[in-house]
């Protein structure tokens, strides 16, 4: 790697201000003052700027307790990011797993190791995410045995060409659904609802895979285990 664009990786430097500093005989490499940021770096260099000792950052793999209105978004709008929570160095290149709704809380995963979000999002690997959805009308009896009926089915969706892939609906109470989907299309918890009759006012992603929010309340974060993340390869 250059060593312009390793400054860029390890700092707070775009590779302007890099050129800038190297310019300035304030980068040294393996104890000597190094101004070409063209300098190809081995493995094993020492790179100081300052005295400031440099390491490219790892992979991270991070869970948050999204709140409501945050989006799961790398540009900003109107609304917080998720990433926005997250404490670490160059948060800013983590990417969500998947998105949720700015109106709707709960697990969200962050990482910035590409492969690792193929495996959590593909469809063919059928993760397994489990919703709470609080809902504006009652549904039990023979409304919530023929509800079940067609969430195990599959539901053409308004705009689909394909059924969505079975999922488990359990009533926690006639107003708190628990729905567990292996996709993740737009909307789609509230679309298949509404395709039911009935209107979702409030979502909650509970867990993703073997993934729970344990402890963590609304804002908080923490860094994944190895088995956390060794889950999903």
């Amino acid at each position: 790697m250059r060593l312009d664009r390793f400054l860029a990786e390890t700092t707070e430097l775009t590779r302007s201000l890099a050129k800038k500093a190297l310019q300035r005989g304030e980068v040294s490499v393996n104890g000597q003052v190094v101004k070409q940021g063209s300098l190809q770096l081995d493995a094993d260099d020492r790179v100081v700027w300052g005295d400031q000792p440099l390491a490219l950052v790892g992979l991270r793999y991070v869970m948050l307790h999204k709140p409501e209105d945050v989006e799961c978004s790398s540009r900003r709008g109107l609304y917080p990011r998720a990433v926005d929570y997250i404490e670490l160095p160059k948060a800013e290149r983590l990417q969500t797993v998947g998105r949720l709704d700015v109106d709707t809380t709960g697990l969200v995963l962050l990482t910035d190791d590409g492969q690792w979000q193929h495996r959590v999002t593909s469809p063919r690997r059928r993760c397994a995410k489990v919703y709470l959805a609080t809902l504006a009308e009652p549904l039990e009896g023979q409304a919530l045995d023929e509800a079940v009926r067609r969430f195990e089915e599959g539901i053409l969706l308004d705009g689909e060409e394909k059924p969505t892939l079975p999922a488990e609906l359990v009533m926690r109470t006639p107003f708190k659904a628990e729905l567990t989907l292996y996709e993740g299309r737009y909307h789609q918890v509230k679309r298949m609802f509404a395709a039911i009759g009935n209107h979702v006012v409030a979502l909650h992603r509970e867990s993703v895979g073997p993934l729970t929010l344990d402890t963590l309340e609304p804002g908080e974060w923490r860094e994944l285990t190895e088995g956390e993340i060794d889950a999903f390869r």
